[in-house]
């Protein structure tokens, strides 16, 4: 089954709408503007219910099938939000918002969505029904979680749930997928440690924060290599050094740290929380400080189900000829969400030779279109085949 001849007819009109939502971007949950268009499409398409404000912005429409013999429900996600990034790609459809860009390619996701609502409303040829998912906020806001709590999956009756994201580097149409943990957990840290501040000069009069800092940042770095079993995937990363005082000749009374740890198992999750509180106090009072730590649990492990997973990579196979292994991720995902109350699987689109995504001169390949489209297509009507 390659691409199907309907989605190939869309593509051009598919493509007008991708490059509207790039032109137009929104960030977190202020994605008004794509969530207005979302739901009167779907209502133009003949979806049987279209609701708004799920997960404060998020859209869902339900399309039925030309049957329903096995109350079987489907769930297909797809993100809207835009990163708070100046666009440097010069396109003539370059966003027109500063400080606001498609730089994850989330208008080619919802773009897809939009294709595939069309040819399965226009078809209705499976059996079951199908819940269309369009999110806000995935960039950092959770918004997975958000619809998930406002009963996404209760409300509507969902039983299996599907993702995918576009990956550059990968041949475009091609796809790529893996069972079991895929996308890492995300939790941040703020450290707060405290010296005794003074005068350069006088050293021996003060508690040097930069020093206790200093050695904090090189003996987290022992969590992954001293504390964690070599076999498992680890990343602690501090990303921010702050000092109170910037002062050629100040010692600082204060230092601040920020950083993120990613993981890729719960009892890694726990240890490295654990390990990095007692590294950050005890190193402080090693030196005569202080440290406080202020350690947020994010986007928990995204788990691809087995069942699901060996599903979704055949039908990938035969829509485009190819599904590879994908390789771990150490970048968090936050449908991992929605995969911790349903089963179903996330797989990889590939958007070929393009700069990588986060990037100011990223743009989503919309020659991915019709392939992304018929693989969401197709997982309806092979997961819930007419009766």
């Amino acid at each position: 089954m390659p691409v199907k001849n309907r989605l190939a007819e869309l593509h051009a009109d598919i493509t007008a709408w991708r490059r509207d939502f790039h032109e137009h971007p929104e960030i977190l949950y202020e994605t008004h503007r794509t969530a207005g268009i979302v739901a009167e499409k779907l209502q133009a398409f003949g979806c049987d219910e279209v609701v708004t404000g799920i997960g404060r912005t998020g859209v869902v429409g339900v399309i039925h099938g030309k049957s329903d013999s096995a109350g079987k429900v489907i769930g297909l996600r797809a993100d809207m939000d835009a990163l708070p990034i100046h666009e440097q790609t010069g396109l003539d459809y370059a966003s027109k918002t500063d400080g606001a860009m498609h730089a994850c390619g989330h208008d080619g996701h919802t773009a897809m969505l939009l294709g595939a609502a069309q040819y399965l409303a226009e078809t209705r040829n499976f059996d079951g029904t199908v819940v269309l998912i369009f999110q806000p906020a995935e960039e950092g806001g959770a918004g997975a979680k958000a619809m998930c709590d406002d009963d996404l999956m209760k409300r509507w009756g969902i039983q299996e749930v599907y993702g995918m994201h576009n990956w550059p580097g990968k041949p475009v149409g091609e796809f790529a997928i893996r069972p079991g943990a895929f996308f890492a957990a995300t939790d941040q840290f703020d450290i707060e440690i405290e010296g005794k501040g003074g005068h350069a000069a006088k050293p021996h009069e003060t508690i040097d924060s930069t020093v206790i800092a200093s050695h904090t940042v090189l003996a987290l770095q022992t969590i992954a290599s001293r504390n964690a079993d070599p076999i498992e995937q680890i990343v602690v990363s501090v990303t921010a050094f702050e000092t109170s005082s910037t002062a050629f000749n100040v010692i600082p009374q204060r230092v601040h740290l920020r950083g993120t740890v990613r993981t890729l198992s719960p009892d890694v999750r726990d240890l490295a929380e654990t390990r990095l509180r007692a590294i950050c106090e005890g190193t402080a009072a090693t030196f005569g400080g202080t440290a406080k730590v202020d350690y947020h649990r994010g986007y928990p492990v995204m788990v691809n189900s087995e069942e699901q997973t060996e599903f979704a990579a055949g039908v990938a196979r035969d829509v485009s000829g190819s599904c590879s292994d994908a390789p771990l991720v150490m970048g968090g995902e936050d449908f991992a969400f929605m995969l911790e109350e349903r089963p179903g699987a996330y797989i990889l689109i590939g958007n070929g030779d393009t700069a990588m995504v986060h990037h100011p001169e990223y743009n989503f390949n919309d020659e991915a279109i019709p392939a992304g489209c018929s693989w969401l297509a197709e997982v309806v009507e092979r997961r819930m085949p007419a009766a």
